[in-house]
């Protein structure tokens, strides 16, 4: 089955032309489905690229989509028109007044880790956020900074500065692989990394989160807070094969002090364009995240949360 996306989101076609299915909302309207209701809090600067690569993964399962992006309510972009804001985006505030409930939500990264949670602008907006899924969305997935700050706000686990930026491609393992979340995984796979910051394991552990994937460089990576029905993951496997050369060409050409993205270009030749090796593992991830809601979200969405 198809994502249910609005026919004029740039999304739509690109995705229409990888051979992504994509429904529009007037065939959407045709069939008797109960589709899942995912929303997408975009916290990145790049708004369009982001959404792209979510409809991307969560629009390749069985199962109809509908996708609801949704921003905070006072922060405004400067990167992605102010049309496409109001066209395709709703405020968290419309969002939490409107008493809507979704089987999934998921929370970005921003590019705010340098920074204390509390000092962020939206921090205030974001941690309630947080406690609105506990009673209205059935399993929230947060992404690098958004699980961080998850983390944070829920459990009191700190992120920690590194002393140079985790970037590059590493190796990990899967440690409890007959957990649903990790169906279809290899017993070790590579993962997109790129943050100044890290989340320790003996603290996310002793916190009550479990470990589900991990690394002995990068630390902990995806990890299952069963209480708040959420997923952390601290890394990438949504991105492109192109968004680590492009956060590399953005940092030389402002002249910031950055190293090769590790493990990334063919013989380290930034020249060479590099091959996706995690792709199928997002794939993968998402596939099961989605599949999990559908085996246990209440078929009456007035019913999450109670």
């Amino acid at each position: 089955m198809p994502i249910k996306l609005p026919a004029n989101l740039p999304a739509f076609d690109i995705l229409t032309n990888e051979g992504v299915m994509v429904m529009s909302e007037t065939r959407a309207a045709r069939q008797d489905i109960r589709p899942l209701h995912i929303g997408l809090l975009n916290l990145m600067p790049k708004k369009i690229q982001t959404e792209t690569q979510f409809a991307r993964l969560i629009g390749a399962t069985p199962l109809q989509i509908e996708l609801s992006l949704i921003r905070m309510t006072e922060h405004q972009t400067k990167t992605t028109a102010a049309a496409h804001m109001e066209e395709f985006y709703r405020p968290f505030a419309e969002v939490a007044e409107s008493g809507d409930k979704l089987d999934g939500l998921i929370v970005t990264g921003a590019p705010v880790e340098h920074l204390p949670f509390e000092e962020v602008t939206y921090w205030n907006e974001l941690q309630q956020v947080f406690e609105w899924t506990q009673t209205h969305v059935h399993s929230t997935f947060g992404v690098c900074w958004g699980g961080m700050a998850m983390a944070y706000h829920f459990h009191g686990v700190e992120k920690h500065m590194l002393g140079e930026k985790a970037f590059g491609l590493f190796r990990h393992r899967a440690l409890q692989p007959a957990s649903p979340y990790l169906r279809g995984f290899s017993d070790e796979l590579v993962v997109p990394v790129s943050r100044w910051t890290e989340m320790r394991r003996d603290e996310t552990e002793m916190a009550g989160l479990a470990t589900l994937l991990s690394s002995d460089e990068v630390g902990p990576c995806l990890v299952q807070d069963e209480e708040r029905r959420a997923l952390y993951i601290f890394n990438h496997l949504e991105y492109d094969s192109d968004t680590l050369k492009q956060e590399y060409d953005r940092d030389v050409a402002t002249g910031a002090e950055i190293q090769l993205p590790r493990d990334y270009f063919p013989d380290d030749d930034p020249s060479k364009p590099p091959a996706n090796r995690w792709r199928s593992h997002a794939h993968l991830l998402y596939g099961n995240w989605l599949n999990e809601i559908y085996q246990t979200t209440p078929y009456d969405l007035a019913e999450i949360g109670r």
